[in-house]
């Protein structure tokens, strides 16, 4: 850990300068308390550092809570050993391809059974809220249990014990985009309105209070949950696929879901602040949580160890190091394809932005995560799907 300032506290040993300004600037806000706290995952992001624990007083930055509210981990352990498993890994990987939609825009062409239950309920929660999510998507409801592009991923792992895991990466899909660019509008209006001097745009706030900031937290909530909702659908939809490829009923020992964009109302340091957790987990003492590294890398079980000085955060991934655009023309698909060797996973061009070589060593991520969390588990990878 180190005290950059009374107003800033970093617990990445890989910190760029540029990404340590962005931090900077934003740990001088007004309304910021007690301080930012930058996780070891930090690295440049739009508006705030993504890797950034945000308190806040009577005040929300929408664009520090990020555009994919509510994103974030789900993982379950199966009763399975890796010594069970068929070896055509190939076949599941495809199964899991058939049934969730992936990549940016695709979405499933009818509500399937098992997202009826979810959709009903999310139409309810919209309703008590006070709005239509179908304002922001026509047809929203198609985008529950579709997994994105980008960092989302599904994944069958092992852990130590060669214990078979499942374990995915997605958030609120365009709904939330939309519901997030929408608030990140008004706040900026408000600032320019109010003639408030920002170093970014993207740091323009709500006031609590207000009918704008009852009405973005009323439909951030909705994401949120949405979010969680969305996990909880793929994630049933692969232990589906799992149980058929392996041949028997998929018993779940274990169940994890966070979020690791979001806001939520807490106490630290004897106030009540709004902490943004913009790529943070949640990580109270005895928290269960989940830490991914990049594709072809380790992943985390933890547990938090609710350490007050991060406001009880930890960190949400590896980080990046090289941007897309970067990573694009540094990278190969013939080096893409040696980091995954052992892997099965759709080999193309469109994945080298993802490669690990572009994202922080996970392992030394989770070095300096050491008084934010323990390890409960460590995962390798045996299947990866994403969507390009």
């Amino acid at each position: 850990m180190e005290t950059i300032n009374s107003r800033l506290i970093n617990w990445a040993s890989i910190l760029d300068d540029k990404t340590r300004e962005q931090a900077l600037a934003t740990s001088r806000l007004p309304f910021i308390y007690p301080h930012l706290a930058l996780m070891p995952d930090a690295h440049l992001g739009k508006g705030a550092t993504v890797g950034s624990v945000i308190p806040t007083l009577g005040a929300i930055m929408p664009a520090a809570v990020g555009v994919d509210i509510g994103c974030g981990m789900i993982a379950v352990r199966t009763q399975y050993s890796l010594k069970e498993l068929p070896r055509d890994r190939r076949r599941l990987r495809e199964d899991i391809e058939r049934v969730i939609p992936l990549s940016a825009g695709h979405n499933n062409r009818k509500v399937l059974a098992t997202a009826e239950p979810r959709v009903a309920e999310l139409g309810r929660l919209a309703a008590k809220a006070g709005f239509d999510p179908g304002q922001y998507v026509a047809k929203w409801e198609l985008q529950l249990g579709s997994l994105g592009s980008g960092n989302h991923f599904i994944e069958v792992c092992v852990d130590e014990t060669d214990a078979v895991w499942l374990f995915l990466h997605s958030g609120s899909r365009g709904v939330g985009n939309k519901i997030a660019q929408h608030h990140i509008g008004v706040a900026q209006r408000f600032s320019r309105e109010k003639r408030i001097t920002l170093p970014d745009p993207d740091l323009a706030s709500l006031e609590e209070g207000t009918p704008e900031f009852t009405r973005y937290i009323k439909e951030l909530r909705w994401a949120q949950h949405f979010a969680l909702l969305n996990r909880e659908e793929m994630m049933d939809r692969v232990i589906t696929q799992f149980g058929t490829w392996v041949g028997g009923r998929v018993h779940e020992s274990e169940r994890i879901n966070c979020h690791h964009n979001f806001t939520a109302q807490e106490t630290h340091y004897g106030k009540s602040v709004w902490v943004s957790r913009k790529g943070a987990i949640k990580a109270e003492a005895g928290d269960p949580g989940l830490i991914p590294g990049s594709m072809g890398t380790a992943s985390y079980v933890v547990e938090g160890l609710g350490n007050p000085v991060s406001l009880n955060s930890s960190p949400h991934g590896a980080g990046r190091e090289y941007s897309r655009n970067a990573a694009r023309k540094t990278f190969t698909l013939a080096e893409l394809k040696e980091a995954m060797h052992g892997i099965e996973f759709r080999a193309t061009e469109a994945f080298i932005d993802e490669i690990p070589a572009a994202y922080k060593p996970i392992d030394q991520v989770m070095r300096d995560s050491a008084d934010l969390v323990k390890v409960r588990h460590k995962l390798r990878q045996l299947v990866n799907v994403k969507g390009d």
